[in-house]
């Protein structure tokens, strides 16, 4: 069983002093992790913004939830990836996906395939980037990409490559993920293209046991290897929890009780919430746990409390 760590996800900034003041602090409050999105609404650079990042911190891991490989050319994302990792001494988490928000391609022009494609797609990238990070020279020939005698370099500093993440919610990715990634997010599935009443009628605890025997089945083995993480969307440490779950459950359509269970909510005390996570890594292995900066400081404490336990 994996010890608990934890990590921030962000957006932007006002100022480069801003970013910087941020990244520091969330290594302060101890947690492990920055993580960015990769789309073009209102947000910063990923790539750029997490090399600042590493350059202000001394052990924070810097990665995206998630690159989207529709408009991120292996070859290329291979290489600014081994930069960073070799940069920042080999505190690079790739986290990469298929592409799901319908507003990107259509801000960007880019064609939004059909789900099977873009997982077919994610597939021959995720094989390419294993290759460019591990050989001095790729060829590859797929239904989706070529190279020629593509050169790996440079090579990053984690072995054998920098930590994969992927994550999703349809049996497909998560059987793709438990096969190829270091650390698996076990999400809703996003199918829709826009987070709805379609989305949210994927997060019953029921589609959780499902999804994590989908990634036990296909991970085999090297399911030990594996972290499973959580990316929330509702925290709050408050001492009336039951109260907060009564106003957050019809947004599930789900009784109080049941949507306690659901995965992307941490509600209640520290304590609660401590116990909530202890239960949720025995029910579905999470233990890697992403929260957004709105709420960084007030779940600071459930980080002191479980950080590496």
């Amino acid at each position: 069983m994996n010890s608990f760590r934890f990590g921030v996800q962000v957006s932007t900034a006002g100022s480069a002093d801003q970013w910087r003041d941020l990244a520091r602090k969330i290594e302060a409050l101890g947690y492990s992790s920055i993580y960015i999105p990769d789309h073009f609404d209102e947000q910063l650079s990923p790539l750029v913004a997490l090399t600042v990042a590493a350059e202000v911190t001394d052990n924070l891991k810097v990665g995206s939830l998630v690159f989207d490989n529709d408009y991120r050319h292996p070859l290329v994302l291979a290489r600014e990836i081994a930069t960073l990792d070799l940069l920042s001494s080999g505190r690079v988490e790739c986290g990469i996906g298929a592409g799901w928000m319908t507003s990107d391609y259509i801000a960007s022009g880019i064609a939004l395939d059909e789900p099977p494609v873009r997982v077919e797609r994610l597939e021959e990238a995720v094989e390419i980037l294993k290759q460019l990070w591990t050989n001095d020279s790729v060829s590859y020939s797929g239904k989706h990409y070529t190279l020629k005698a593509a050169r790996g370099f440079p090579k990053p500093v984690q072995s054998p490559h920098p930590k994969i993440v992927i994550g999703g919610g349809s049996p497909k990715v998560l059987r793709l993920a438990a096969k190829q990634a270091d650390i698996v997010g076990i999400n809703m599935r996003l199918s829709a293209g826009v987070i709805g009443s379609e989305v949210i009628a994927e997060a019953a605890p029921e589609k959780f046991d499902a999804r994590i025997k989908w990634v036990r089945e296909a991970a085999g083995s090297r399911i030990e290897d594996i972290e499973i993480q959580c990316l929330t969307f509702i925290v709050q440490v408050v001492p009336n929890g039951n109260e907060v779950r009564e106003r957050v459950a019809p947004l599930f359509g789900m009784t109080p009780e049941i949507a306690a269970q659901v995965p992307v909510v941490l509600v209640g005390s520290e304590q609660e919430i401590c116990e909530t996570l202890q239960e949720r890594r025995e029910r579905w292995g999470y233990s890697y746990i992403i929260v957004h900066e709105q709420e960084m400081e007030e779940f600071a404490p459930v980080v002191a409390l479980l950080e590496g336990k």
